[in-house]
C-alpha cells in the first residue's frame, strides 16, 4: 500500500505554501505501510517562532482555498515552536530549527519511502 493520490496532492500543495514562506529542509515520508491513521508525514523547518507561524498560516490558507480543507486537529500554535496540522490523510509538522534538530523526526521515519515533493526550496 502506498500513499493515496489525494494525500500526495495535499502534501505537494502544503509544501509549495511552506516554501513560499521560506520554509526549509522539507521532507515528506510515505508512512502508509507503518501507520493506519495517516498516509504522509511532511516536516518543515522555520528559523523563528514568527516564521513558523507564517508557514502554518500559509499552509492552512492554501489547503482551505485550493482544496476546501481545514485541519482536523491543530496543536502547538501558541508557542510556534512545533505546530502539528492533522489533515487525516497527511500530518504536517512545522518546527523551529532547534526543535527540528533536537527531535530529529527524520530518524524515526528513515525506513519509510521519501516522497518527491517536486519543488525547489528558495535560498
Amino acid at each position: 500500500m502506498t500513499a493515496a493520490d489525494q494525500a500526495l496532492q495535499m502534501t505537494r500543495l502544503a509544501a509549495e505554501a511552506a516554501v513560499e514562506k521560506k520554509g526549509r529542509d522539507l521532507v515528506a515520508f510515505d508512512v502508509s505501510e507503518q501507520l493506519a491513521i495517516t498516509d504522509v508525514f511532511l516536516v518543515v523547518t522555520g528559523t523563528s517562532d514568527r516564521q513558523v507561524g507564517a508557514i502554518v498560516d500559509a499552509i492552512t490558507e492554501s489547503m482551505r482555498d485550493e482544496l476546501g480543507l481545514s485541519p482536523a486537529r491543530r496543536e502547538g500554535d501558541k508557542e510556534n515552536r512545533w505546530v502539528l496540522l492533522d489533515y487525516l490523510d497527511i500530518v504536517i509538522h512545522v518546527q523551529h530549527e532547534e526543535e527540528r534538530v533536537y527531535y530529529a523526526l527524520e530518524r524515526l521515519w528513515a525506513d519509510c519511502p521519501e516522497i518527491d515533493l517536486e519543488i525547489e526550496e528558495q535560498e
